[in-house]
């Protein structure tokens, strides 16, 4: 007799309206069969009814054994952590409720046959023969899953007289929509349909579409379509009951040969072990997790694939003014080449095995240190890591960093910028001195003092310095600011001009004084300040709340200030 135990089918969840709809659809299609004694539907976040309604709706009506199964078309990490910990956390609301938990829909040779009707739809009429098909998934962090698309993509083409069929991802995995189609534009294709290896309508989807769209307007001598997605239809809820008898009979196979959660893969060893939190998809923007049931402290995971680059802002020197962005890029790096101004204490809280590379290591000469930081970065990036590029202050204010970013794209890897916060105004202000002030400064300057006023590689025009109103930022000007000070005197600007040094802005022996122009390189060779120092030139320097006259000679620090 056929065990009719009633079903849980557990979505992940959408903010698109149609979405929701179809799967809807699909929970009353199944419960018109009456297959099984009961049927509800419910998704852990985004959506409504929420999963916590719909295994309360089943233990209402006294059901206590379930098969639950997550709808998804592979084993990801919504399938694999996501659902199940929604699950766990029903048995706990439901004291005696016991699941079987059922395996991902795909690959199927339903949804094959499904994802062939959707293709010739599109094609209405015309021939297979002459039509490329590109096969987009979603995209993972787990890269099983996205081999799965690839295998799916291949059985799509097996005997149905397709020119040929490519696999490509909408978030998270390579190639793009857009690459894909532009590979298969150079393969000679003429026709292409975009066929979305997706359940249900949704933001992912409808980026599809957008994405497809654009590249066929730039393209007007390549037909491109997009065909349907999956949906809800007789076959998909066939599939359903097949995966619900399976997990009755034990049967719920899943592929672990090759899961990043199991066992270590290239580029993706950290993944073993670790508890799962949800996803961020980084270019769908209405994709959060901020589902009731969701615990506070998952955050979302940083945008870092194998093989890219991210040039992160470490900030002026604390450990803990590095942006949110970069702290959790840091956490997913596989490889760290740091600047010498990188906050230290970051480097010492990175996951075990991380590599380290240090830059202020690398050997010297003319122009080679950046070449071989450059070279460094391109080399892991093509063995598959993630790199993180850790620089102090902001990449892009005295950094080298859009070298660094130029020199990735030269090579063909991609990069992440992410900001940080420059020295240039936060040591002004954790010296109690803003650089700007109603009535006081309506603009600053930062300027590089590496090169001297006078150097014929300068490009600083000293003299129209010396005629702003505004606040002057000193940078890698500890050797330099005599010749500069007396070069702004020069040109005009007022001997008695207040003049802040700061020296290991934001730590505990931060060290502060103030002085005039006329009297700052005197200070600077007396007190032996050294680097990091910054200096700020203009009448904000009075604002500080607290006067601070020279301290004792600061220690002896090894690295200029920058960024």
């Amino acid at each position: 007799m056929k065990d009719r135990t009633p079903l849980l089918i557990v979505g992940h969840g959408t903010r698109s309206a149609a979405g929701v709809g179809q799967f809807a659809a699909l929970v009353a299609r199944i419960r018109r069969r009456e297959a099984v004694a009961d049927v509800e539907g419910g998704f852990i976040e985004l959506s409504r009814p929420p999963l916590t309604d719909a295994v309360g709706a089943l233990a209402g009506r006294g059901h206590r054994r379930l098969v639950a199964l997550p709808l998804v078309l592979a084993a990801a990490g919504h399938g694999k952590g996501d659902i199940p910990a929604a699950l766990a956390r029903e048995k706990r609301r439901h004291p005696g409720l016991r699941y079987a938990y059922g395996r991902p829909l795909g690959p199927h040779p339903l949804l094959q046959e499904v994802l062939a009707e959707r293709i010739d739809a599109a094609l209405d009429g015309a021939d297979r023969a002459g039509t490329w098909v590109a096969l987009i998934g979603r995209g993972s962090t787990d890269p099983d899953a996205n081999a799965e698309v690839t295998k799916v993509a291949r059985l799509l083409w097996e005997g149905r007289g397709y020119a040929g069929v490519e696999p490509g991802f909408v978030s998270l995995a390579e190639p793009s929509v857009p690459a894909v189609l532009e590979r298969l534009r150079r393969l000679g294709a003429r026709r292409i349909v975009v066929a979305p290896y997706f359940l249900f309508a949704g933001v992912l989807p409808d980026r599809i579409v957008a994405q497809s769209r654009e590249f066929a307007a730039d393209h007007p001598g390549l037909d491109v379509r997009v065909a349907e997605v999956i949906g809800d239809c007789d076959a998909l809820a066939d599939l359903v009951l097949e995966r619900h008898a399976e997990a009755l009979r034990g049967d719920i196979r899943m592929n672990c040969d090759t899961c990043a959660y199991r066992v270590a893969l290239p580029g993706f060893a950290d993944k073993v072990g670790r508890p799962q939190t949800p996803h961020h998809h980084p270019d769908d923007p209405a994709h959060g997790h901020d589902h009731q049931h969701h615990h506070a402290d998952h955050h979302h995971e940083p945008a870092l694939r194998p093989g890219q680059v991210a040039v992160v802002g470490g900030g002026p020197g604390p450990d803990d003014l590095i942006t949110v962005r970069g702290r959790a890029l840091l956490d997913a790096a596989d490889v760290v080449v740091a600047d010498r101004l990188a906050p230290a204490g970051l480097l010492r809280g990175l996951r075990p095995g991380v590599v380290v590379v240090d830059a202020a290591k690398v050997p010297r000469g003319p122009s080679m240190a950046q070449e071989t930081i450059n070279d460094t970065l391109v080399a892991h990036a093509r063995a598959g890591k993630r790199v993180v590029r850790l620089k102090g202050g902001d990449p892009y204010v005295f950094g080298r960093g859009h070298e660094e970013v130029l020199a990735c794209a030269a090579a063909g890897v991609e990069t992440v910028l992410v900001p940080g916060v420059s020295s240039a105004v936060a040591a002004p202000a954790l010296a109690g001195v803003p650089v700007t002030h109603r009535g006081v400064a309506h603009e600053f300057t930062v300027v590089s003092g590496h090169l001297p006023p006078g150097h014929p590689d300068s490009l600083v025009d000293w003299a129209a310095l010396a005629q702003a109103r505004g606040t002057l930022v000193l940078l890698m000007a500890v050797d330099t600011v005599g010749r500069i000070a007396a070069e702004l005197l020069a040109h005009g600007r007022a001997a008695d001009t207040p003049v802040l040094v700061v020296r290991d802005a934001g730590h505990p022996d931060q060290w502060t004084a103030r002085c005039r122009l006329d009297e700052v390189g005197a200070l600077a060779e007396r007190d032996e300040v050294r680097p990091p120092a910054v200096f700020v030139v203009g009448p904000v320097v009075a604002l500080a709340a607290d006067p601070a006259p020279a301290a004792a000679a600061p220690a002896p620090a090894a690295v200029p200030a920058r960024g």
